[in-house]
């Protein structure tokens, strides 16, 4: 498939993200946060705070004491001492820093498209995911002052490399990309300017709907750092880090134990998380479409697909006992099965999933309780149809 370098932001001319600490906000600024100045704040480290604002010094301030009143609800200082992220997390949170880029500045890989992101909400809590990002930023201030002294200049910023490799229609699962973004959002509004660059590589064919989900949480700051360059990377890639510090999957010469390419030491690999990680499910029913299937019957939900292409996705869950699910098009009066009826335990852990129409028609999703003579199922469920003018990229 054909690959383009591309960069998400439309710059509007404007040249204040270039302004440095000479920037005249930065003396009214300091003047409003003096109450909370302590030695650590230098004029470099106050100017990420006017950046992260287009340098609006009100909205910096609120910014600024916002998050001061964050790090002490959260009792930052305390947490870098003795927080211990849950096993869970330890194994399948993908990421994780492995060199540097040929500016100093470290090199973070994210293995999205192995994130599931699902497993971890459902095996941890929302706070302790929280924790763990904070803990991995705290980490990254004080590898910029390990860089620093060692370099003997200042060092800033980090390099990510966002791997989708294996993304697919389930990463649009709602929870998990409002979860996602939402850790995006904490690490933003709490260590402003942290990332100087993104790259996106193996961007698969669903990236514009992914984005288009995601783009109303993504600041304008962020936009303008994020490049997407598909599967042809590693040249790009090379001209900003060492071949020593870029593992081998990614085009580099880096590689772990017994010659591992993904330097998964450095870089958890993540996958499926297995349920024995899993806690109670907490899934959220507010937004879903409840009722109730008598025993021994069944319930059947018809959407009409206008245009080859488009997308049927699915979510539900069910109360106590487990339920028949399937998907199928009419054609001629037949039900041609796009996924086969069959019982899902969707009463210990939320279905989801989808479809792509390959041809316009009528399909069905099928809720079958025939084989219980007993008992009736209460169901609470969520189905979006995607237009294929959503899901296929433009070309121009």
């Amino acid at each position: 498939m054909h690959r383009r370098k591309y960069t998400l932001a439309q710059h509007n001319g404007s040249c204040v993200r270039d302004e440095g600490e000479g920037h005249p906000a930065l003396q009214k600024f300091k003047v409003q946060i003096q109450d909370l100045l302590t030695d650590r704040h230098d004029d470099h480290s106050l100017t990420k705070w006017l950046k992260a604002r287009q340098f609006d010094v009100a909205k910096a301030e609120h910014m600024y004491r916002t998050s001061m009143a964050y790090r002490e609800k959260m009792k930052i200082e305390d947490l870098v001492k003795n927080y211990t992220p849950p096993e869970v997390l330890q194994k399948y949170l993908t990421g994780g820093f492995c060199g540097y880029d040929k500016e100093g500045s470290p090199v973070r890989v994210e293995r999205y498209g192995r994130l599931d992101m699902k497993g971890i909400m459902f095996s941890c809590k929302k706070l302790d995911l929280e924790k763990t990002k904070i803990l991995q930023c705290e980490g990254t201030v004080r590898d910029w002052e390990t860089q620093s002294q060692k370099l003997g200049r200042r060092v800033d910023g980090i390099t990510v490399v966002f791997d989708m490799e294996g993304v697919s229609s389930r990463m649009m699962w709602r929870p998990g990309l409002q979860m996602y973004l939402y850790l995006v959002k904490v690490l933003e509004d709490n260590y402003p300017e942290m990332m100087k660059r993104m790259f996106v590589v193996n961007a698969p064919r669903i990236f514009p709907l992914l984005y288009k989900l995601c783009r109303p949480l993504i600041s304008e700051e962020m936009k303008n750092k994020i490049h997407v360059l598909g599967g042809d990377f590693s040249g790009a890639l090379l001209e900003h880090i060492d071949a020593d510090q870029l593992p081998v999957f990614l085009g580099g010469a880096m590689k772990g134990k017994d010659g591992d390419p993904y330097c998964s030491e450095l870089i958890p690999a993540g996958g499926d998380v297995p349920e024995s990680y899993y806690l109670q499910s907490l899934t959220n029913t507010d937004n879903m479409e409840t009722t109730t299937i008598p025993r021994g019957d069944k319930i059947i939900l018809k959407y009409e697909v206008d245009t080859p292409g488009s997308i049927l996705r699915w979510e539900f869950k069910t109360e106590g006992f487990d339920i028949s699910f399937g998907v199928f098009l009419l054609r001629e009066g037949a039900k041609i099965p796009i996924l086969p009826l069959e019982r899902v335990n969707s009463h210990m852990v939320p279905e989801d999933g989808s479809c792509t129409c390959e041809e316009a028609g009528t399909y069905t999703l099928r809720f079958d309780n025939k084989y219980s003579l007993f008992r009736q199922k209460t169901l609470h469920y969520c189905i979006e149809q995607i237009p294929a003018s959503m899901v296929v990229e433009d070309s121009t």
